[in-house]
């Protein structure tokens, strides 16, 4: 899919995973594209395979830096039209009755106080653009309880809270909000959970895997591509009319494991 007008575009945590696969979606359909994220290394890497990127360091669990960074991205890209919140973090696993509040707390920061901060301060420059978008990335576990990760549940089912009401909020001024949700995404960190789980329970990696798949109907991880063509469908004319949506691209998973 091509983008008639460039679009501005913000991507938070876009320099690797989903994140890397929505910015190089986006770059690929004509938009001009900012990534912010913690790690400086991965963005060296993003910026030399795609140097008109425009690149930003920033831990958005950090509120001043967060604001700093939006209107750094805004000014780098004349305006922005669209921002994927895709930044959080996983946090710790663990039962609510062993559960550290400060490391509770941690993940609120990022996953939610984070995502707040960065909305809040593109919204001005949403407003001034012709068909201002957002998409916010929660998670299968937005949908269903998620046992000894609860921090990370309360987020991703907060942020289906925050995209409803900010399509409610926005919708007068024509700016679209949505929400997806992915499942198990294929990569790197899913082969190391699966190698985690194998290590305690004595299976093998690809008997794990089996077991991981056994609740979803389509019987594969989701591509990280598949999540970037949303986005950037979801930003485009073709979306003109979803918004306050909140659609999983998880093969159809039937709980959170």
């Amino acid at each position: 899919m091509t983008i008639s007008t460039a679009q501005r575009v913000l991507v938070t945590a876009g320099a690797s995973g989903i994140g890397r696969a929505i910015a190089q979606a986006f770059v690929s359909a004509g938009a001009k594209v900012c990534v912010c994220d913690l790690d400086e290394a991965a963005l060296e890497q993003l910026r030399a395979q795609m140097p008109d990127v425009v690149t930003l360091v920033c831990d958005i669990g950090d509120r001043v830096a967060a604001a700093r960074m939006v209107d750094e991205a805004a000014a780098a890209l004349g305006g922005i039209d669209v921002l994927v919140n895709n930044a959080g973090i996983a946090g710790p696993a663990a039962s609510v009755a062993d559960m550290d509040p400060d490391a509770w707390e941690s993940v609120l920061r990022v996953n939610l106080t984070g995502t707040f901060i960065v909305t809040q301060h593109a919204i001005p420059h949403l407003k001034q653009s012709r068909a201002g978008t957002i998409v916010v990335m929660s998670s299968l576990a937005g949908r269903f309880g998620y046992p000894n990760r609860s921090p990370y549940a309360v987020t991703k089912w907060g942020l289906v809270g925050f995209t409803k009401t900010l399509s409610r909020e926005l919708g007068e001024f024509g700016i679209r909000v949505n929400a997806i949700l992915p499942g198990a995404v294929e990569g790197p960190r899913i082969q190391q959970v699966l190698a985690g789980r194998a290590s305690v329970s004595g299976r093998s990696v690809a008997e794990e895997e089996a077991a991981a798949l056994a609740n979803q109907s389509i019987k594969h991880f989701v591509d990280p591509a598949d999540i970037a063509a949303l986005a950037v469908f979801l930003a485009s004319g073709a979306g003109r009319s979803i918004a306050g949506q909140i659609i999983p691209v998880d093969g159809d998973s039937q709980s959170a494991s």
